[in-house]
């Protein structure tokens, strides 16, 4: 949402796997839950867009994002993908896509 905010977008999408966050996010309850402090940071920023959307999408069909995250977290990152994909989410994807037999 940072990223958002600081680019100026009015609108914003945000899709995640894990379903009970996503649905904690497109709610307006106040959340006592563990990570209710993170839910109420992301309600606070709401209002810096005009419109935004909160979709759950599974981890198979967010394959991407999964590797981004996974090889950001071991290296100690933080990653804004402005410009390209990193080397490593497309070796990493290239090693997933099924081969053709010779």
């Amino acid at each position: 949402m940072r990223l958002g905010i600081f680019m100026g977008f009015s609108i914003l999408e945000i899709m995640g796997d894990s379903r009970t966050v996503i649905k904690k996010c497109q709610t307006t309850d106040f959340d006592r839950s563990i990570i209710g402090a993170l839910i109420r940071d992301i309600h606070s920023k709401k209002i810096h867009f005009q419109e935004t959307g909160f979709h759950f999408i599974p981890k198979a069909k967010n394959t991407y994002a999964h590797i981004l995250t996974k090889e950001a977290l071991k290296k100690g990152e933080g990653h804004y993908l402005l410009g390209g994909v990193s080397g490593y989410v497309r070796r990493a994807l290239e090693k997933r896509r099924p081969r053709l037999p010779d």
